[in-house]
């Protein structure tokens, strides 16, 4: 990790910036396969999935034969693991349902919102170097709880043609049982234009690499709604002089083996923690079967040693990182400062894995600085907001002459004409 102690404030951005590729040189490879899936639907599915993952597919649905196959390789422990899991998101997610409002704005004017389930929603879980079940459960679960009618999962096979046994049996415990085999950008093109097999949905939810990413922004410029800009997982950890080393290290090296294209920072106003820091990492890295990734992530990673507190909080919302760990007495304190993160975990036992997996909240966050604008998938992601409005004949003797005035103000007559009509039949 590249130390930086007491950098100029001015120089902060350039530090920061992310291991990320250029998005236009990525396009430039995500395009065709878009274009190509558009065009050709399943056999090119079937042809980047030969490219890509190594395994000529028959059939790209996933069989009740070979998720039931699946549920018996899961082990007992994971099982209960992952219903525990289960039911700790699910009772978060639940408790997010917001009541229909209706309220009378004045004397005959009755304005209503209600929340109303998106019908079609497509779930991508990244397979690669980790599969990712837990990602499953963030997402099927409040699918299912906001009423989604159609829950349509993509997940790249392995060498031998199949999806993990876990990511199955997850989905099996979430109730998805559309799951396709498919990954990468070709995936989100099947979601987004429909194939033979797999059908169009209306939004689609997910992380992945920067290739999945790009895919996501292109298919929601013409085709799709998209839950967010999910790329290379990322944390930032911040920790004041009372804070365990071996904590800290834990905590960056947990995103560490994320992948090589992801990125930790490390915060703190203590020149002391650094030598410590520094042997407790390389002593837990190398006990890591994923050593080589963490090592390599940690390349493009950094240390901030600054002046004071707010120095700290400044920094933190410059970044805007997915994951934000406030290993501090004061974590509480700092929180009600920061203004931008996805997720923020607070005090000393509070390990990001925890969230990751099921102590409730959703893990799937905006990375890349998108924390500034965008929030985590919830159950909100799941649905859309409609409003109504019902005026009745006094309602519009009230509302109707300011609406006139408005319309005409804009030289929208029709509009105003709209209102004058019904005005004019309740004179008679």
């Amino acid at each position: 990790m590249k130390d930086y102690t007491y950098p100029k404030r001015e120089s902060w951005e350039k530090l920061l910036k992310r291991p990320t590729e250029s998005l236009s040189d990525i396009r430039k490879v995500v395009q065709p396969i878009m274009e190509e899936v558009q065009s050709n639907g399943d056999q090119a599915l079937k042809a980047y999935t030969k490219k890509f993952d190594g395994i000529e597919l028959g059939k790209l649905l996933v069989t009740r034969e070979e998720i039931k196959t699946a549920s018996s390789k899961v082990s007992d422990e994971l099982k209960e693991s992952i219903k525990i899991a289960h039911d700790n998101i699910f009772k978060f997610h639940a408790a997010q349902k917001i009541a229909p409002l209706k309220i009378e704005t004045m004397p005959g004017v009755i304005c209503e919102r209600k929340s109303v389930a998106i019908p079609k929603v497509g779930l991508y879980i990244p397979g690669g170097t980790a599969p990712l079940f837990s990602t499953v459960l963030m997402l099927a679960i409040p699918a299912k709880i906001a009423g989604c009618k159609e829950i349509v999962l993509c997940s790249p096979p392995n060498k031998e043609g199949n999806i993990h046994p876990a990511i199955l049996y997850a989905a099996e415990v979430a109730g998805i049982t559309q799951i396709f085999k498919v990954g990468g950008a070709q995936a989100i093109a099947a979601l987004a234009y429909g194939t033979e097999s797999i059908p169009k949905v209306d939004k689609i939810f997910g992380p992945g690499n920067q290739y999945v990413t790009a895919a996501k922004q292109l298919a929601s410029l013409e085709a799709v709604a998209i839950d967010m800009p999910a790329g290379p997982s990322e944390v930032l950890v911040y920790a004041d002089e009372d804070a365990d080393p071996a904590f800290i290290s834990a905590d960056l090296l947990s995103q560490a083996e994320h992948g090589v294209d992801s990125q930790v920072i490390f915060v703190t106003t203590s020149t002391e923690m650094l030598n410590a820091l520094q042997k407790e990492i390389y002593h837990q890295l190398s006990e890591l079967p994923r050593w080589e990734i963490a090592d390599r992530c940690l390349q493009n990673s950094a240390v901030f040693i600054l002046k004071d507190e707010k120095e700290c909080i400044d920094l933190i919302n410059l970044y805007a990182p997915e994951h934000l760990i406030l290993l501090s007495k004061n974590a509480r304190n700092i929180a009600d400062k920061i203004e931008n993160a996805g997720s923020i975990f607070l005090g000393y036992y509070t390990p990001e894995s925890a969230g990751d997996y099921a102590s409730g909240t959703n893990h799937t966050l905006p990375t890349n600085g998108a924390a500034r604008a965008y929030s985590g998938v919830s159950l909100d992601s799941f649905v859309k907001n409609i409003t109504y409005q019902e005026i009745t004949a006094e309602g519009l003797k009230n509302l109707g002459p300011h609406v006139e005035i408005m319309a005409e103000a804009e030289s929208l007559i029709a509009h105003k004409n709209a209102v004058t009509v019904r005005l004019n039949k309740l004179k008679k």
